[in-house]
């Protein structure tokens, strides 16, 4: 275990647990503690197990769980009743010989611990010989150290003899007598040959023992999908068959490439939320009831079983004319169905308009600007050279586009004569370019004189005086024209 140094901060005020990195701390057989340190040579993180029972009293049981490499435990009788704690070396009983391991449990929690490893009540429970000893150990350490020569020769072997299996790892017994040959094979394999062989070469008692690739990627290690060390190798000890069924309840894509994981298997975690999903989904209607209604038939397109709603759609494999219902409009429809009543639509009106959330958004509400008044958009001005189309077909002389296109537009009146432009002004005097001076309509209007009345008839006053104007002239040409007639 590791062990902490209690120091003081730069205060000198308050004490600091500083952790003292150790040998046991970094002999970590997963490679990564998410938790801390774990004891050293047991052989794995997930291995470990806290006896929350051990400073009870009365808390004995002759039983003993022991901690081996590459997850093996197992569980011996302290019959002698030897003191022992958790991480003790002990040597116990084999067949034949004697093995080396650590105390990983003791206590009453041992008999929980046998029960969920599913261990038989007739099983046979070998016993504990004692307290490893100095020379134990020094053979222990002699017979770890053939290990890895033993593997890369194994592989050598098995491939001379044609067999399509990997042998993964090699594990010695504590005396160096026997050792333990971890393969991974698709296919079933006859070793009958190969254990002859490895027999003659090393000298030893071999045992073949079959492991899974969740087991191989658990001893090895790793980081997966989800950025952390994978769960095999940090706190599962047993696995649990994985089907694509866990999947379709989750409604996970069933993409290969996506499902599994570093073993080449389907990852664990699918497992992990499954029995929630279940019972979500069976609080929703069934995927074969069908909803009635006036115009439609709808069927079970898609669910989403943690907010409790279904997509409803025309047709059967395809979302046409899609509607989202809850769980508990459903009910509803497919209570009226029974009763022989078909409603107009799926969804009221009502629900059409979308709630509002009752959580807010957390990013904006700590904001500085959000007491801020929120400008509004204006609305872009014209440029000064441009002109409505009715004012500039005016400046040039044309007819404006009568406007009978749309639905409240009125034809003009067919006596109606179309207004002609007016003529050029003339340059006057002064004015030697002869360019069109901009028109002021204004001040034109106010220039104008007021209509003249009609003149009534009076007679011509002096002969030899001409006429005063063109209209006086051509009323005195009327009066000698009916003077002679």
């Amino acid at each position: 275990m590791c062990s902490a140094t209690t120091m003081m901060d730069e205060n000198n005020n308050l004490p600091i647990n500083v952790p003292e990195v150790t040998d046991s701390c970094v002999k970590c057989g997963a490679g990564s503690c998410s938790g801390g340190c774990c004891d050293g040579d047991i052989g794995r993180c997930n291995l470990t197990s806290t006896n929350w029972l051990d400073d009870v009293p009365d808390n004995d049981f002759e039983i003993v769980e022991v901690l081996f490499k590459n997850t093996r435990r197992g569980f011996y009788r302290n019959s002698t009743h030897i003191p022992l704690k958790r991480g003790d070396w002990v040597a116990v009983e084999a067949n034949p010989g004697h093995d080396i391991g650590r105390i990983g449990l003791t206590g009453r929690l041992v008999k929980n611990q046998m029960k969920r490893v599913n261990l038989r009540k007739d099983a046979e429970i070998l016993r504990v010989f004692r307290k490893a000893k100095p020379a134990d150990m020094e053979r222990y350490e002699q017979a770890k150290a053939r290990e890895e020569d033993t593997m890369i020769r194994s592989r050598k072997i098995a491939v001379d003899l044609g067999l399509k299996m990997k042998i993964g790892d090699v594990e010695y017994q504590g005396d160096g007598n026997k050792a333990i040959f971890y393969y991974i094979a698709d296919e079933r394999v006859d070793f009958r040959q190969l254990i002859k062989v490895l027999a003659e070469v090393f000298r030893i008692r071999v045992e073949m023992k079959q492991i899974g690739a969740r087991q191989e990627a658990g001893r090895i290690g790793g980081i997966g999908p989800c950025g952390r060390p994978l769960c095999c190798a940090t706190w599962m000890s047993s696995f649990v068959s994985v089907a694509t069924s866990a999947a379709r309840f989750q409604d996970i894509s069933l993409n290969p490439q996506n499902l599994a994981g570093q073993c080449a298997k389907l990852k664990c975690c699918i497992n992990f939320e499954v029995n929630t999903y279940v019972e979500a989904i069976r609080q929703l209607p069934p995927k074969d009831v069908h909803l009635e209604t006036k115009d439609n038939t709808y069927y079970y397109f898609k669910a989403d079983a943690l907010k409790r709603e279904i997509i409803y759609s025309t047709e059967r494999n395809a979302p046409v004319n899609a509607v989202t219902l809850t769980a508990a409009q459903a009910f509803e429809v497919i209570a009226l169905n029974k009763n022989g009543v078909k409603p107009d639509s799926l969804k009221p009106d009502e629900d059409g308009k979308k709630s509002a959330s009752p959580f807010g958004d957390l990013l904006t509400q700590e904001s500085i600007s959000r007491f801020d008044n929120k400008k509004k958009k204006k609305k872009k001005k014209k440029p000064s050279g441009e002109k409505s189309a009715p004012v500039a077909a005016a400046d040039k002389g044309a007819k404006p586009a009568d406007k009978t296109d749309g639905p409240n537009s009125v034809s003009p009146k067919p006596e109606r004569k179309p207004r002609q432009g007016k003529p050029k002004r003339r340059p006057q005097d002064g004015d030697a370019s002869g360019e069109r001076q901009p028109r002021v309509e204004k001040p034109r209007r106010q220039d104008k004189q007021p209509a003249k009345p009609l003149k009534t008839f009076r007679p011509r006053q002096g002969g030899a005086e001409g006429a005063s104007s063109p209209s006086e002239g051509n009323a005195q040409g009327k009066q000698d024209h009916n003077a002679k007639d």
